[in-house]
């Protein structure tokens, strides 16, 4: 049951209107699910003033004026980064009133306007633009059975520092510094891995780790493509589609030439668009995962270990509704013409 404080007058009217034809106040409250106390207020108000409005509070007059609060709204949305002082001291400057910085953030929060951190996402030049549009446009119409037939893959870099700054921690006010409650973090990158891995609906391949330097075309061929894709490509058959970015050696010439002997279809994904592309969602997975771990990696192969063991532990069935996603991904796009979406 509500637990409404008082009724707005239109409602009020039902409520004594009720009360006058007979029933009772129990009855009343529940047929507008509220407190029973609410009605028995408003029955007596009406007794002893003759309506049902509320009296004039007696509490602290509002330091503002209606006005006062369109003005601090409308300089927030015209300047998104300016602080509530900054606010503060533009309304005295317009009119003379000075009015706490806390009673400017109650008056955004009243606006619907609170401060968050902006989201941080890849520049976008008018030509990626362009590029998301025409793939989202090209692609909005695929069926899931489709985006089933899809294996994406990338690769991404996991150091020894593994804190997204996601993992949260309880703590009483005032023991900020205590040691239980702080992750230390080196200034400089420490050591890690270089890893690959696809998702797709079917499964996901093995986590591959790229050791002893950088990737090249040809270790691309004989390290992933042999060893992981082709394979995965035979077992789901002619339908099969393989995504992978631009890197450099993913366009090699011989990476294009095993693909072609081995007839596989490729996907290729428009530059600055990693929210087109599921698979980012479980590398982010895979981090908070690790960084959660309970005891802090100390060795690369305390990282690798914990690496494969967290990969093959993802659920699939978030994996299959990173992918379900993909048309909701394409209309996002096409909704703001390649500009940045959620995702």
């Amino acid at each position: 049951m509500s637990q409404q404080r008082d009724l707005p007058e239109s409602m009020a009217g039902r409520v004594i209107g009720r009360l006058e034809s007979g029933q009772t106040q129990r009855g009343v409250a529940d047929a507008f699910r509220v407190a029973r106390s609410v009605v028995a207020r408003l029955w007596n108000r009406l007794q002893e003033t003759g309506n049902v409005r509320r009296r004039p509070g007696a509490g602290r007059p509002r330091a503002t004026t209606s006005t006062d609060d369109r003005y601090i709204q409308l300089k927030a949305r015209r300047n998104r980064t300016e602080n509530a002082t900054q606010l503060q001291r533009q309304l005295l400057l317009a009119t003379g009133r000075r009015v706490p910085s806390q009673t400017v953030c109650n008056r955004l929060h009243e606006g619907g306007l609170y401060a968050r951190r902006p989201m941080v996402c890849i520049p976008l030049i008018p030509r990626p633009r362009v590029a998301r549009r025409i793939w989202s446009a090209e692609h909005r119409d695929w069926e899931q059975h489709d985006w089933s037939q899809v294996l994406f893959t990338d690769e991404s870099l996991f150091s020894l520092e593994c804190d997204t700054r996601r993992v949260l921690v309880w703590r009483d006010r005032g023991t900020r510094n205590n040691p239980a409650f702080v992750r230390e973090r080196s200034q400089y990158r420490r050591a890690g891995w270089m890893v690959w891995g696809g998702i797709s609906k079917r499964g996901r391949t093995d986590l591959h780790i790229i050791r002893n330097g950088t990737l090249t075309g040809r270790r691309y061929a004989d390290e992933i493509l042999r060893p992981h894709v082709i394979p995965y490509a035979g077992a789901i058959g002619g339908s099969f589609v393989f995504q992978d970015d631009n890197a450099r050696p993913h366009r090699a010439r011989l990476v294009e030439n095993m693909l072609e002997a081995e007839t596989i279809q490729r996907m290729e994904l428009p530059a600055c668009s990693p929210d087109l592309s599921p698979i980012e969602h479980v590398w982010d997975m895979l981090q908070r995962r690790i960084a959660a771990r309970p005891r802090p990696l100390a060795t690369v192969r305390d990282l690798e270990i914990a690496l494969l063991e967290e990969w093959n532990s993802i659920p699939q069935s978030l994996i299959d509704n990173f992918i379900a996603s993909m048309a909701n991904r394409c209309a996002a796009v096409l909704a703001v013409r390649g500009d940045h979406t959620p995702y």
